[in-house]
């Protein structure tokens, strides 16, 4: 286009998960991956710039952990996007989507959360079991063991 200054990064593909392959296991990986078939763990980038592509025919069945996603496909866990992440028509998440960016197509569905994260912020854990304080103040009606 005419006096348009917005430049698109082209995504590289390096590796790719053809629509007849399943793996098992956790996938680690650099660069650019783009998933037609069906991965059984988690898939973790080890690069900052690292892009996810997951297609309509993709199926993630894990934690997602990419800086940029883009998905067309099934996830069923929990993805966590520290720059972007692009959620197209044909998207279905099954599980909270932690993002500093979001981009979302009419059709595209997520169950669970929608959390934003800021700069890249990592989310706290959602399940950490907090010690009890000595002297801590319970609700009413609840009575601390030992004292009847």
């Amino acid at each position: 286009m005419l006096g348009s200054s917005k430049k698109r990064k082209s995504a590289k593909i390096d590796s790719l998960i053809g629509q007849n392959t399943e793996l098992q296991g956790d996938v680690h990986f650099s660069g650019g991956l783009h998933v037609d078939g069906k991965i059984k763990g988690n898939v973790i980038a080890e690069d900052p710039a690292s892009l996810l592509t997951l297609s309509d025919q993709g199926v993630i069945e894990g934690e997602v952990r990419v800086p940029n996603v883009i998905l067309n496909g099934r996830v069923v866990g929990d993805v966590f996007a520290s720059e972007r992440i692009e959620l197209a028509s044909q998207a279905k998440v099954s599980g909270n989507v932690y993002y500093a960016l979001i981009e979302m197509a009419i059709g595209a569905e997520v169950n669970g959360q929608l959390v934003h994260q800021p700069d890249g912020a990592k989310p706290a854990l959602t399940h950490q079991a907090v010690p009890e304080r000595e002297g801590a103040e319970l609700p009413l009606g609840e009575a601390k063991p030992g004292n009847t």
